[in-house]
């Protein structure tokens, strides 16, 4: 199991555009991609599922992942909401 934190910058926060960018990113990777918002968890695949948590500017995400490809896939997701979102923790 890997896991990294990135804490929304954008003044708009997770709305449709980057939560199905985020999505569609996640589904090239076999693990399994749960993310956290406070006390919600979403499936990190599904776009409903990362808009329902309701991360406004500001919000953590915590990203768990597990699975075969858990190592490629964590890296590469971090350096995706990095570059796509701004600076992360």
């Amino acid at each position: 199991m890997k896991e990294f934190t990135y804490t929304i910058e954008d003044p708009n926060g997770m709305h449709a555009r980057p939560a199905g960018k985020l999505a569609t990113y996640a589904k090239q990777f076999d693990a399994d991609i749960r993310v956290h918002a406070g006390e919600k968890e979403s499936d990190g695949k599904r776009l409903l599922a990362l808009m329902s948590l309701g991360a406004t500017c500001g919000t953590e995400l915590h990203f768990i992942i597990s699975g075969s490809d858990e190592e490629a896939a964590c890296e590469q997701l971090e350096r995706f909401c990095r570059e796509s979102w701004g600076r992360g923790e």
